[in-house]
């Protein structure tokens, strides 16, 4: 394994709240908003930014940027059981939508696919539900959960990259809303990967907030299409090139941190760019390998990830199949 750095500056990360509401004693919410977020309707599929009113539950005023909250779908399963509870990351900053604690958000994809036994169609129980809800109506919940895909205890101390496929750009709304907000010299580099254009959630809301923050930046990548820079298709972690001035410069700081959500298997063509694009004087504080695979003929696979791909302390990975 390549030895990682001694100088490190490793993030503490700040204290949380959980489970305030576990599945067999939730709380109640209010859908206060329910809105499409991709570019256009377009979009090979259904994602919806939905927001509710959490005021006298137990998760008022606790929930911090990154966690996520539980939502339990009515009705019963196959067997006969209340449905479990599906957890969906907050979009929001910490305090919420309005700063009070009261108003959170999600990102909420619809699952529409085929049985592949018998072709028969499969709807998600939880994701259909919540994006087929409506302003004023009730949806029961739980949570917050995860302690350790949240900002650090010092967030000013800290530039950032965040990294996102799909709904994995959900906590990254948050957590750049409220650096902005209480931080707003902090380099940040958001990167969006999503195969067309019209894929891309919160577009022009983030191209807003370039505009209008200067330690602000967001880079799309597009799988299956010409990038708007010019470039030809490519994944997320194809971005992470040497000739990106501003990347590189960032990453060379050791006060920057990496936070990956998304798609499972994302990270591993980030690190390997990282890696045979960018050399060890980048990748190293934050990606370790195993000696064998500096072979470049030799394919990664996520099986190798803690055991011959180990990320360090400076990067906190949220990845989902």
């Amino acid at each position: 394994m390549s030895s990682e750095p001694q100088t490190q500056i490793i993030p503490e990360l700040r204290e949380v709240t959980m489970h305030a509401h576990r599945p067999n004693d939730p709380g109640k919410a209010i859908i206060t908003k329910n809105e499409l977020c991709t570019a256009t309707r377009k979009a090979a599929g259904f994602v919806r930014h939905i927001e509710f009113d959490v005021s006298g539950s137990g998760l008022e005023g606790i929930c911090q940027a990154g966690q996520a909250v539980g939502v339990i779908a009515p009705g019963q399963d196959a067997k006969g059981r209340p449905h479990a509870p599906r957890l969906y990351s907050l979009a929001c900053p910490s305090g919420g939508e309005t700063g009070d604690g009261t108003i959170l958000s999600t990102t909420v994809k619809r699952t529409i696919d085929e049985h592949w036994e018998d072709n028969s169609l499969f709807t998600g129980v939880a994701s259909n539900y919540l994006c087929g809800t409506r302003v004023g109506d009730e949806i029961t919940v739980t949570g917050p959960a995860g302690k350790r895909f949240v900002l650090p205890k010092n967030p000013g101390q800290h530039g950032y990259v965040f990294v996102a496929t799909g709904t994995g750009i959900a906590p990254f709304r948050g957590m750049c809303l409220e650096l902005l907000r209480d931080h707003p010299g902090v380099p940040i580099t958001l990167m969006m990967g999503a195969p067309y254009s019209t894929d891309l959630l919160y577009h022009d809301f983030f191209r807003d907030m370039e505009r209008t923050h200067e330690h602000f930046r967001y880079v799309t990548a597009l799988s299956r299409q010409p990038n708007e820079d010019g470039s030809e298709p490519l994944y997320i972690g194809g971005r992470f090139s040497p000739t990106d001035g501003a990347l590189v410069e960032q990453l060379q700081d050791d006060r920057t941190l990496i936070y990956v959500c998304g798609i499972a298997g994302m990270e591993l063509g980030l690190f390997r760019s990282m890696v045979f694009d960018m050399g060890d004087d980048i990748a190293l504080p934050y990606v370790a390998i195993d000696d064998e695979l500096r072979d470049p003929e030799i394919r990664w696979d996520r099986k190798m990830m803690h055991k011959k791909i180990k990320a360090t302390k400076r990067v906190f990975l949220e990845v989902y199949a």
